[in-house]
C-alpha cells in the first residue's frame, strides 16, 4: 500500500483543487506536501477522523488540543498558523461549498477510497474535555459566571507563568523607554490612570478587575480609593491578597460581583479593561448605560476593548469556533465604530480613541514565549490539553493583530455635567500629562 501521507494529501488536494500549505507527516512515518513548509504530524487515525467529522477550524482545534495532531518540533507555530490563515482566505477555499456533486464525483470518491483504505472512517471522537459546553440563557448571570470561570479559574499560578509578575491580562503599552513586558504593562496601567485624570481623593471603579493590578497601581501611585469587581473567584481571592501584601487593603476593595449588581455609585472615574468583550452585543447598551449611571457628572470612562473588522452590511457575526469553544465562551467582538456609537447612545461623550493593535501583538508573543519557556511547569499545573489551548489561541491572536484582522482600542469618554462641561484640559497633551498630586479637583468636587 502507498504511504499514508501521500494518499491523504493527494486525495484532499484533488478534492479542493489547490495544494495544501503544510507538509504532512502521518502515523506510518510517511511525509507529503510542499518542501520547506511547516510540518504537521498526524499521530493517529483519530486526527483525520476529527477533521472528517468537523472539517475546518473546530476539527483542527480538537485534533490539536487532544494531541492527535501536532506541530513538528522543527516547525514554527507562527509560520504554520499564518500559512493556514492565508490558505483559508484563498478565493477557491473561502468560497468552497462541497455538495453532493463534489463529494460523490471522481475526487470525492477517491478521497472516500483513501479514507477506507487507511482506516480513518469511524465514529466521531468525543471532544477534548477542555471544550466548553454552555447551558442556560445567553448572558444570564449564571451563564456568564460559568463562562468566566471556564477561562479565568484555571489557577493563578498558571497565569503568573504566562503573564509574568504583573498579572496583567490585557495589551501592554510598549514605549521607547521600556525594556521588558513588565515595563510595558506598567506603562499601560499608568497610561490609563493619566487618561482618567486620577488624583488623590478620587474614587475609581475597575469593572472586570482581574487580579487587581490596575487597582494597586492607581491606589499606590495616584492616591485614589479603588473598587474592583470580578465574577472570577480565583481572581478576587488573589487580588485581595495582593492588596493586603502591598499594604493597600484600606484603599483597595475587591468584590466578587457582577457588573449589573454594583449598588454604590457614583465614582469619579471608571475603567473597563478587557471586560466588554464578555458582555455581548445584545447587552452592550445596557452595560454602557449602567456605567454611565455609576459615573459622577464630569467623570471619565476608559474603555479598553478588542475589536473586529466590520463585516458586510447585514451579515451576521460569526465568532471563531475555536475561541468560542475553548477560550472565551459567549465572547463577542464588535467593530470600534459600533462601540463608540453605543457609548454615545448611552449618554457618554467620546473624546479620544487610540488604537494599540501592534502593541497587543508584541504582548501576545511575549506571553507565548513565557508559556513555552515554562512548558513543563504549565502542563503540570493545568494539564497538556489546556496548555495547548493557550499556546494555540495566543499565537493565533498575535498573528491576527499583526495582520489587522482584529484590533484593540482605548476609548476615553466623559459624562458631561448638565451644563455640558467635560472637565477635560483643552488639549490632548495636557490630559495625558499626570495630574498634580493634590486633592484639588477644580470646580468638580470628589464623590467621596
Amino acid at each position: 500500500m502507498a504511504e499514508v501521507a501521500t494518499q491523504l494529501v493527494g486525495a484532499v488536494e484533488g478534492l479542493l483543487g489547490v495544494g495544501l500549505p503544510l507538509r504532512v507527516r502521518a502515523w506510518d512515518g510517511s511525509v507529503a506536501g510542499p518542501a520547506g513548509a511547516p510540518v504537521v504530524v498526524l499521530r493517529n487515525r483519530r486526527a483525520v477522523r476529527r477533521l472528517i467529522w468537523q472539517p475546518g477550524e473546530l476539527g483542527l482545534a480538537r485534533a490539536y488540543v487532544s494531541g492527535d495532531l501536532d506541530l513538528a518540533p522543527e516547525s514554527d507555530i507562527y509560520e504554520a498558523l499564518a500559512a493556514v490563515a492565508h490558505f483559508a482566505e484563498l478565493p477557491r477555499i473561502n468560497g468552497l461549498r462541497l455538495g453532493a456533486r463534489e463529494l460523490f464525483g471522481p475526487a470525492g470518491r477517491r478521497l472516500l477510497g483513501v479514507a477506507a483504505r487507511t482506516g480513518v472512517i469511524g465514529l466521531q471522537p468525543a471532544p477534548p474535555p477542555e471544550e466548553a459546553h454552555q447551558q442556560g440563557r445567553l448572558h444570564s448571570r449564571s451563564r456568564d459566571r460559568a463562562a468566566i470561570s471556564h477561562h479565568y479559574d484555571v489557577g493563578n499560578d498558571f497565569y503568573r507563568l504566562v503573564l509574568g509578575p504583573s498579572l496583567v491580562y490585557s495589551c501592554a503599552y510598549w514605549t521607547p523607554e521600556g525594556k521588558s513586558l513588565e515595563d510595558a504593562q506598567e506603562a499601560k496601567l499608568d497610561l490609563i490612570c493619566r487618561k482618567l485624570g486620577l488624583r488623590p481623593g478620587m474614587r475609581l471603579l475597575d469593572v472586570g478587575c482581574g487580579w487587581g493590578s490596575l487597582l494597586l497601581h492607581a491606589a499606590k501611585n495616584y492616591g485614589v480609593s479603588a473598587v474592583g469587581v470580578s465574577i472570577s473567584r480565583e481572581q478576587v481571592d488573589r487580588a485581595r491578597a495582593r492588596a493586603a501584601e502591598a499594604g493597600l487593603a484600606d484603599r483597595v476593595e475587591v468584590r466578587l460581583q457582577d457588573y449589573r449588581e454594583i449598588p454604590d455609585g457614583p465614582f469619579d472615574a471608571i475603567s473597563s479593561v478587557g471586560m466588554a468583550e464578555h458582555v455581548g452585543s445584545a447587552q452592550y447598551l445596557r452595560y454602557a448605560r449602567g456605567l454611565y449611571e455609576l459615573l459622577a457628572p464630569g467623570g471619565r470612562l476608559l474603555n479598553h476593548q478588542i475589536a473586529r473588522r466590520p463585516g458586510r452590511p447585514g451579515a451576521p457575526y460569526v465568532p471563531s469556533p475555536f475561541i468560542s469553544s475553548y477560550v472565551f465562551p459567549d465572547g463577542e467582538l464588535a467593530p470600534v465604530g459600533s462601540t463608540v456609537s453605543l457609548l454615545e447612545e448611552a449618554g457618554f461623550e467620546v473624546r479620544d480613541v487610540e488604537s494599540l493593535r501592534e502593541h497587543y501583538a508584541l504582548t501576545l508573543r511575549d506571553w507565548v514565549a513565557n508559556l513555552e519557556t515554562h512548558w513543563s511547569e504549565a502542563v503540570g499545573l493545568v494539564g497538556r490539553g489546556r496548555a495547548r489551548v493557550w499556546r494555540l489561541y495566543m499565537a493565533a491572536s498575535a498573528l491576527a493583530f499583526e495582520e489587522n484582522r482584529i484590533g484593540v482600542n482605548q476609548v476615553l469618554a466623559v459624562r458631561t455635567t448638565p451644563g455640558g462641561l467635560s472637565h477635560l484640559p483643552a488639549t490632548r497633551e495636557e490630559w495625558l500629562t499626570r495630574m498634580p498630586a493634590t486633592t484639588d479637583l477644580g470646580d468638580r468636587p470628589s464623590v467621596r
